[in-house]
């Protein structure tokens, strides 16, 4: 006698919950990079570990996949005409318009009317600059506001950014949340980038390449383990919160990313010689896998992907430990089986290691059944 497949089951968002001390969210990066906690979680029981070992655990031909982005210093503080405070978190420069125009979130207690002028770091008569406001983003009932900005020399946003932006670190940091103007640390300037950030654009690190040094990428190249870039500029929706118990109902923010025709080149040619993919962060997994469903190598994505997710190119993950009942808690939990995932974050606060952006990572194995 023969039986029907058991039915898929269905997740909810209380399925990717989970009890978190508070004292295990990372304030601040390890000493150095590589030296923080390594969770060798690709089979069970998992392997406690430091992340300088994780050239033994590939193999030669392996292809190491970066996300390349840049984090700009995207949090501005200003005020309205009235002198109303407000924040500007920018998430996107537009190509479009005169080439001056954004898209931000707006934090402040009194929305102001289209056409408003905005006073960006004291405005333009103290040395700072102004903005216009255009109207919502995407459309006039968006989440978002798209502004004209207009520095007294001509800037470009990324000049203005750069000059009068403050780092726009996640809001588990305590310290940002206890800052009015000057929440970044020296510490984070150079530790809230990775070692190979180039493309600017993200307002969020891709966490889990903060661990590579220097030593640890020419111990990859003396492994004979090759790496690669795309770039995915990370956008303020990756804190977004699920707010559904209904997965279906939820709407994924989008990113932009570009996948170069060198780093098709080389997945191509690891595919060929038996090697394996190594994605370097989540956003690094959107990216190929948004490639691989739309035959895209550059666009915005809003790729969702939760349990019963086909996976076509990553074959290995490494990953931060991420927030309950996050869209990344589902990600990861897609790649390498819900109750394993589960296990390993057991393990992972038995063992204390240390969460969130600047905290501990794990290697991943895509489940294949």
């Amino acid at each position: 006698m023969s039986f029907p497949p058991a039915a898929p089951r269905t997740f909810t968002l209380s399925d990717f919950d989970f009890e978190l001390p508070e004292l295990l969210i990372a304030q601040h990066p390890a000493l150095q990079r590589s030296s923080s906690r390594l969770l060798d979680g690709r089979a069970s029981p998992p392997t406690d570990r430091i992340f300088r070992e994780l050239p033994s655990l590939l193999q030669p031909g392996d292809l190491l996949v970066f996300n390349d982005t840049r984090v700009v210093k995207a949090r501005l503080f200003g005020e309205k005409a009235s002198g109303g405070k407000l924040e500007l978190l920018i998430e996107r420069v537009l190509t479009t318009g005169a080439g001056n125009e954004v898209v931000a979130h707006m934090k402040v207690s009194k929305k102001p009317l289209p056409g408003a002028t905005i006073h960006m770091a004291g405005g333009a008569a103290r040395g700072g600059f102004d903005a216009t406001l255009l109207g919502r983003y995407p459309d006039a009932d968006g989440p978002l506001f798209r502004l004209a900005l207009r520095g007294p020399a001509g800037e470009t946003p990324w000049q203005l950014m750069e000059r009068h932006g403050h780092l726009p670190l996640p809001p588990y940091i305590e310290r940002q949340q206890n800052a009015d103007h000057d929440p970044d640390e020296a510490e984070d300037a150079e530790r809230y980038q990775t070692v190979f950030a180039r493309a600017p654009g993200a307002v969020a690190a891709p966490t889990a390449a903060l661990h590579f040094d220097e030593a640890v990428l020419a111990q990859l190249a003396k492994q004979g383990v090759e790496t690669a870039s795309v770039t995915l500029h990370v956008g303020a929706g990756t804190f977004q919160p699920v707010k559904t118990e209904n997965l279906a109902e939820h709407q994924m923010h989008s990113e932009w990313y570009d996948i170069p025709l060198a780093t098709l080149a080389q997945l191509e040619r690891c595919r060929q010689r038996g090697g394996r993919v190594v994605a370097v962060g989540t956003t690094t997994v959107r990216t190929l896998e948004s490639w691989a469903q739309s035959g895209q190598t550059q666009g915005d994505t809003r790729i969702f992907i939760t349990p019963g997710f086909r996976f076509q190119v990553v074959d290995l993950l490494v990953t931060n430990f991420h927030l309950p009942k996050s869209t990344l808690m589902m990600l990861v939990s897609a790649f390498a089986g819900y109750e394993h995932i589960m296990d390993l974050y057991r393990h992972a606060v038995a063992q204390r290691y240390r969460f969130f952006s600047y905290g501990d990572a794990m290697l991943l194995q895509r489940q294949t059944a």
